[in-house]
């Protein structure tokens, strides 16, 4: 299993790991998407899944963004990461923290699939192809479908 254009992948990862340094660390979800959600009579009604929660960048929650959420609602999507900016748009160090670690999901996604669910490999490598399209192989740090 590959990885389409991943030295360009794995660049950006080495080019931007300095980005981590001195970040905060704290209490995160990490598992945060929309399929994690209980909506009842259109509202919110809890959050599910909480079996992979741990301690980090609370950018790093945002990575399921692009993974999962953008491709089954971009108003939710935007939503999400304009809510927690205020509805002001994100910094540039957001973008590249957010992007950072969505490359670096990118790979784990790979090993992750093929170790715990290898009957879903093609339907994950097709959402890594559209997070690759989405970012121009990691030329862009904001993907092409948030628009603030």
């Amino acid at each position: 299993m590959k990885v389409k254009n991943d030295f360009k992948v794995m660049s950006f990862i080495e080019d931007n790991l300095q980005l981590m340094k001195n970040r905060p660390n704290l209490f995160q979800h990490d598992d945060f998407h929309v399929a994690n959600l209980i909506i009842k009579d259109k509202e919110l009604s809890g959050v599910i899944d909480f079996n992979r929660y741990d301690w980090g960048d609370p950018v790093h929650e945002f990575l399921k963004v692009g993974m999962f959420s953008a491709e089954v609602s971009l108003p939710f999507s935007m939503g999400q990461i304009m809510g927690y900016h205020g509805n002001q748009d994100p910094t540039e160090l957001f973008w590249k923290l957010y992007s950072l670690y969505l490359a670096m999901c990118i790979i784990s996604s790979v090993v992750w699939i093929i170790k715990v669910k290898p009957e879903e490999t093609a339907i994950m490598m097709d959402k890594i192809d559209r997070v690759l399209e989405d970012h121009n192989y990691f030329e862009l740090i904001k993907p092409k479908w948030f628009i603030s």
